[in-house]
């Protein structure tokens, strides 16, 4: 098998005994580092990814991704939204909403919530509610019923259970022969829901229509939102919403979330860039052991120049010996790295059942567990940067090994 001069050298150098251990010692923390960085590099941006996504199916899928509000109510939504999703092929599914705001009040606990009345058979299109339901269901919304869904933490600092009764206080006061009194409601807790510490204690769900009674409001829908194929759409969906009606005002994610989104992009950019560092470390170490490489095998670069060898011939067998130690080290750290990646909850649960610890506490994170999403483009992009790195840092000590002079070399032999 017909196999390059340059590589026979190169990987017969790689196996030989040498007899200064110590640049052997160089080579092998350099692959060592090199598997390190890759594999930290892979982890931690896949855990970056798996918090993205994270934030992505349960925050934007509770929050409304795409809305477009009346100033009066739009008693037509139905045939309005029948057109929104005509028009616009990147809309999944559309709602109806009403918005109130308020205080809930229980067992003399008060606590403010945003309120949302929804029809539950649309929600459930546009919204992962009903996949987060942790009693009840959002079916128990029913007109007339004033039946309501609170969040799981909210419901146990008011200290009611399903069942029981809450009171819905508006910020309006309604005249009476008693005097001004402010607007309030009787509402049955129907179910209860499980998302995150900073949704479950101010979100709440009410019948559409029951809402609309609790503002005054007569029959129709404040407002449509819109549950998007592709979130980074979203803006234009709502803008182009807004254009089937000139009282409609439009509304997306990237106003009331953008800064959360844009936060995970820029940490998970700068602590790849931290990360990298390691990488770029143990590129380094690849020059050193090369450059006393080159140091201990003067003579036989001498003797090989004597026999005709070119400076080109020289310089690849020591590129071959560098990229050797970047390919070994990078598929190794690859390895590492992804099969970290794909266990690395598995391995913190392990942790937490040993010492008995708890590293995700669901009331103060909203995951009670560590996320991770492993994307072919990181991977590719890690990868690609260690084989390229690895060659770059094998340049020097090849120039210096092809430039060694074989007479002078060879006077002290």
């Amino acid at each position: 098998m017909f196999r390059p001069l340059s590589l026979f050298i190169g990987l017969r150098y790689t196996r030989a005994e040498r007899k200064n251990g110590f640049i052997s010692f160089i080579s092998l923390i350099s692959m060592i580092g090199l598997t390190l960085g890759v594999a930290v590099l892979i982890t931690v941006l896949s855990v970056m990814n798996g918090f993205d996504r994270e934030l992505k199916t349960r925050i934007l899928g509770m929050v409304p991704q795409a809305t477009v509000t009346a100033a009066e109510v739009i008693p037509d939504w139905k045939q309005l939204a029948d057109e929104i999703k005509a028009q616009d092929q990147s809309v999944a599914a559309v709602a109806p909403f009403i918005t109130l705001q308020g205080m809930i009040t229980a067992n003399g606990q008060v606590a403010g919530v945003v309120v949302s009345g929804v029809e539950p058979q649309y929600e459930k299109e546009v919204s992962v509610i009903d996949n987060h339901m942790t009693s009840g269901s959002l079916d128990g919304l029913k007109a007339g019923e004033f039946g309501i869904v609170l969040g799981e933490s909210l419901v146990q600092s008011l200290g009611v259970g399903i069942g029981e009764h809450i009171t819905l206080v508006l910020p309006e006061a309604t005249p009476s022969i008693a005097g001004v009194i402010p607007r309030f409601k009787r509402f049955t807790l129907v179910g209860t829901f499980k998302i995150s510490p900073e949704l479950d204690n101010v979100m709440g769900y009410v019948a559409m229509r029951d809402a609309g009674v609790m503002l005054r409001l007569p029959e129709g829908a404040q407002g449509i939102r819109m549950q998007m194929k592709d979130i980074f759409k979203a803006p234009s969906a709502a803008i182009n919403a807004s254009m089937l009606d000139s009282r409609l005002m439009p509304s997306d994610w990237t106003r009331t979330h953008g800064n959360l989104f844009s936060a995970i992009q820029m940490e998970k950019a700068m602590i790849g860039l931290l990360l990298f560092l390691i990488v770029i470390v143990a590129a380094f170490n690849i020059v050193s052991s090369l450059v006393m490489l080159v140091t201990d095998k003067k003579s036989d670069i001498a003797i090989l120049k004597t026999f005709g060898a070119s400076p080109k011939l020289i310089m690849q067998v020591f590129m071959v010996q560098g990229m050797i130690i970047g390919v070994i080290g990078t598929v190794l750290g690859t390895v590492l790295g992804v099969t970290l990646a794909l266990t690395v909850n598995d391995i913190l649960v392990f942790i937490s059942s040993v010492f008995g610890i708890s590293l995700f506490d669901s009331s103060v994170y909203f995951v009670d567990y560590l996320p991770s999403q492993v994307k072919l483009i990181d991977v590719l992009i890690i990868v690609s940067a260690s084989f390229l790195l690895s060659f770059l840092m094998t340049i020097y000590p090849a120039l210096r090994a092809s430039r060694i002079a074989p007479a002078q070399t060879l006077r002290y032999e």
